[in-house]
């Protein structure tokens, strides 16, 4: 028990959002029993179970056996880093940013056993890289499904909406990431013996993940996650006491802060003004709206007032570069990386790129609008 509580008493970041919605109960009108609705429990139930699958494979040892292989394949920290970028934005086009993260962040953490790597700036690295990677498919991330399902293109169509802006930040994210990791040969560890892994957990939860999946798509999440912890706790309980179950508390909690926002009075008489901005301050509103709510939220609230057009799709998925609440994908690699540092370190490199998908977008935007 106190190994499960241990997370929830030492996670100030939902001591922070329960007292902010402590505070925004106090001035917006609601009643308690539209709270549950303000959550999207779908979305909760694909974290837990990509927790517990994620979880599950770091258990069996196999990232060890991968981060040792990867050490050994790559000569220089940049051309490792290059790999790591790329596989995180071409994963999360068709895996979603949130899976391509619980796959790579924990390979990311096993290679500093085997190297000297700037590990916690490879996560942060990881991170850009699925923002600028899920933009560019309708599946790619939630604000592109819910846009997708708005919209009047297509899947191809949808594709062919983002990729000037999808393509030109994945170019500027990769010379970044060139000229941020040096051409410094990777030192390696000491020699070690092979590690040894669990090939049993590591075959069901490799199943399981690809059950998981299969169960999303078809609508049965909720009968996926069920599965996903029966067998979990009939084969490795531990797993589950391992995880990090404050992570699902800091969501709903975001959640229901971000509803109490919008309920406020003055919240409501500016969202009914929106139509009436020009498209550079609706460009600036949903960029900077995305950063304080996150862009999932924020598209939600500005498809009830704007259509689901190019520039709607676009600030939304700049609007996830910035400030940590920019996009959840942040917070989940952040968390994962379990080093303090990292929180200040992000924005050091996410901010500069905010403005520059911000100048970027609107430029390519712009020349968009006179072809």
């Amino acid at each position: 028990m106190a190994m499960l509580l241990r997370p929830f008493l030492q996670d100030r970041l939902l001591h922070l959002l329960v007292l902010l919605g402590l505070a925004l109960a106090c001035f917006a009108p609601f009643s308690l029993r539209q709270l549950p609705a303000a959550v999207d429990w779908s979305t909760i139930l694909t974290l837990c179970g990509l927790l517990m699958l994620t979880k599950g494979i770091e258990a069996s040892g196999y990232f060890d056996v991968l981060g040792r292989r990867l050490v050994q394949r790559f000569r220089t920290r940049r051309s490792l880093a290059l790999f790591l970028v790329a596989a995180a934005a071409l994963l999360s086009t068709f895996l979603t940013n949130d899976v391509a993260l619980f796959i790579l962040v924990p390979l990311t953490l096993t290679l500093r056993r085997y190297s000297s790597l700037p590990i916690t700036r490879l996560i942060i690295f990881e991170a850009l890289a699925v923002n600028a990677g899920s933009l560019l498919t309708p599946i790619g991330n939630p604000q592109n499904i819910l846009l997708w399902q708005h919209g009047k293109v297509g899947f191809i169509g949808f594709i062919g909406q983002m990729l000037p802006l999808g393509g030109a930040l994945m170019l500027s994210l990769l010379l970044l990431t060139a000229l941020c990791f040096s051409g410094k040969q990777i030192e390696r560890a000491e020699q070690q013996s092979e590690p040894q892994w669990q090939r049993s957990l590591l075959i069901a939860s490799v199943i399981l993940y690809l059950l998981f999946i299969a169960a999303l798509e078809l609508g049965y999440t909720a009968w996926g996650v069920l599965v996903v912890f029966l067998v979990f706790l009939s084969i490795s309980r531990r797993t589950l006491l391992a995880i990090d179950w404050s992570l699902l508390a800091v969501f709903i909690a975001m959640f229901v802060d971000v509803f109490l926002l919008t309920r406020l009075p003055a919240s409501q008489h500016l969202l009914q003004q929106i139509p009436q901005l020009s498209e550079g301050k609706q460009f600036l509103l949903a960029i900077g709206l995305s950063q304080i709510i996150s862009n999932v939220p924020a598209t939600i609230l500005l498809l009830a007032n704007l259509p689901a057009s190019t520039l709607l799709a676009w600030a939304v998925n700049i609007g996830g570069f910035g400030l940590l609440p920019g996009s959840l994908a942040n917070l989940i690699a952040l968390r994962m990386a379990k080093d303090r540092a990292v929180w200040l370190h992000f924005h050091f490199y996410s901010l500069p790129m905010l403005l520059w998908a911000m100048a970027l977008g609107w430029l390519l935007l712009l020349g968009i609008g006179a072809l």
